[in-house]
């Protein structure tokens, strides 16, 4: 776990030294912020709703983008069999870079504190939802990093990596939009599977057991994705 947290520490640090990173948070803040806000005094309500539904299929492209590079770079420069000499194993990196990646989304959402702050000053906010819809971003957050760093881990090209990544979890993100295509005997499952349905259950202050454990199994078979195909290229 040391090893771990020495590799964590080491790519959350690589972030903030690299442009991409602050181009990332900026392009979120901007995009979030302005979507949120333009609705938000048509709607005449003190609620976050709005912004919490707007985070799925913004993650969906986000997170992508800050994982992509996390095991393609260094599967493309050769750095990957380097690391490995090093008295570290899969799993150490594995778990570092999914840590490293998970608290930089935690610290791209900090600035969003502000929506709150600002709409508790216009009306009577419900701080339950709120606190519920910024747990459902981070379990989100972590989930999709899962998956970002499985399909860095499938190819040496970032913008690959980019673009697998972020069909699946833009996939993911509508199949609850897709639901009056399929028979009504997939309905239960396909419910199941998509995102935005858990997400929003405890972006309404709704703590359900099921939908912690969706996004706990998203992001464990990201992360054991990510080892199969890192011990199939030893």
């Amino acid at each position: 776990m040391r090893q771990a947290l020495r590799i964590c520490r080491k790519e959350f640090q690589a972030y903030f030294l690299s442009p991409i990173a602050y181009i990332v948070i900026a392009i979120f803040l901007l995009v979030t912020g302005w979507l949120f806000f333009s609705t938000f005094f048509l709607l005449n309500q003190a609620s976050l709703r709005n912004f919490f539904g707007l985070l799925p299929t913004v993650f969906a492209f986000v997170v992508p983008a800050v994982t992509m590079r996390l095991f393609a770079e260094e599967l493309s420069i050769g750095s990957y069999e380097t690391l490995l000499t090093l008295p570290v194993t899969d799993p150490d990196v594995i778990a570092g870079k999914f840590l490293a990646s998970a608290a930089f989304i935690a610290a791209m959402l900090v600035p969003t504190l502000a929506y709150p702050v600002t709409v508790s000053l216009l009306g009577a906010l419900d701080w339950g939802p709120v606190a519920g819809g910024y747990l459902g971003a981070l379990l989100l957050g972590a989930a999709f990093s899962a998956v970002g760093l499985l399909a860095s881990a499938l190819t040496r090209n970032q913008i690959v990596a980019f673009i697998v990544a972020m069909a699946i979890c833009f996939g993911l993100t509508l199949v609850d939009q897709m639901l009056f295509f399929v028979p009504r005997a997939l309905l239960g499952t396909l419910t199941y599977l998509a995102v935005d349905v858990h997400f929003q259950n405890i972006a309404k202050g709704v703590l359900d057991t099921r939908d912690i454990v969706y996004f706990l199994s998203l992001g464990f078979i990201g992360l054991y994705g990510t080892s199969l195909v890192l011990r199939a290229k030893h």
